[in-house]
């Protein structure tokens, strides 16, 4: 048995429905669940994560800019970003696709 450490999802997510949930399905997949309470946070723990999923009805969240910021990042640039949001909010999904999102929800 090797002494791996689990891998990582980081997370913003406004809703603490979402928050259980991807927790729930972290660890299913056995995975660590990881929460950023603000964009500098989120800077900090992305490096080295498996996984970002992104609440774009976070308040503190900048869609266009923020994802643009991880996928312009040589160091997070490769970590995949999921984004999730009501289909209403469309400027939300335009701005996350626009910032290379790799998947808006």
């Amino acid at each position: 048995m090797t002494d791996t450490p689990p891998r990582r999802i980081v997370a913003a997510a406004a809703d603490l429905l979402f928050t259980s949930r991807i927790r729930a399905a972290a660890a299913d997949a056995g995975a660590q669940a990881d929460f950023a309470r603000s964009w500098e946070a989120l800077q900090d723990k992305v490096a080295g994560a498996a996984l970002v999923i992104l609440d774009l009805d976070t308040r503190w969240l900048d869609a266009a800019a923020h994802v643009a910021a991880l996928k312009q990042d040589p160091r997070t640039a490769a970590v995949p970003v999921v984004a999730f949001v009501s289909h209403v909010r469309t400027d939300a999904i335009e701005a996350a696709r626009a910032g290379g999102a790799d998947r808006v929800l």
